[in-house]
């Protein structure tokens, strides 16, 4: 594999947005990409991880987030390791800690980030709550269990303590803006 991008964040901070601006440049370029966007709907862990989190209460939290672990996972040994892969651009990779109680978030973090690959081009895309919660709302989709107000400020609170060793963008403002700031890093390290 040549380039390795993920982006992350709250729900409604513009991933998909910006997955979507990058394959496009990238393939004009004449690039392949591939993308994961997790929970991905091609198998079981993702599938599970979605149904759990379109429902409430603390055994589905669990759910969600261990079949969340175990899809993203599945993609890290599926296409990270494939050599023929030229870009791949992995959308909601380990924020989903933030998600967690907070006894545990940052120490689960540590666990995770030392074990799944890195990249220069980790971009995390910071919303303000109550922007992200005006996309979601903008959206025609069923709410997940945390996209209320309180989730996400609290899960943005915890997103301090773990984007260290990321691009933190602020994603308030126009789409093409930000893309801008993160074409600009991923061509930096190509």
């Amino acid at each position: 594999m040549n380039k390795f991008i993920v982006i992350d964040g709250l729900d409604g901070c513009g991933k998909d947005t910006q997955v979507n601006l990058l394959v496009d440049e990238y393939e004009k370029m004449g690039r392949e990409v591939t993308v994961r966007s997790h929970p991905c709907c091609d198998n079981k862990f993702g599938k599970k991880s979605k149904q759990a989190l379109l429902k409430t209460g603390k055994i589905n939290h669990l759910k969600a987030t261990i079949y969340f672990g175990l899809d993203a996972l599945r993609s890290v040994h599926m296409y990270y390791y494939n050599k023929d892969t030229d870009v791949l651009i992995f959308s909601r990779y380990t924020m989903a800690v933030a998600y967690l109680p907070n006894v545990v978030n940052v120490i689960v973090y540590k666990i995770v980030s030392f074990a799944l690959p890195k990249s220069d081009c980790m971009f995390f895309l910071d919303v303000t709550p109550e922007e992200s919660l005006r996309r979601i709302q903008s959206r025609n989709e069923e709410e997940e269990m945390f996209e209320n107000i309180d989730d996400l400020r609290k899960a943005r609170s915890k997103t301090s303590k773990v984007t260290y060793e990321w691009n933190v963008i602020p994603a308030d403002g126009p789409a093409e803006a930000i893309n801008g700031k993160i074409l600009t890093k991923c061509l930096e390290s190509d």
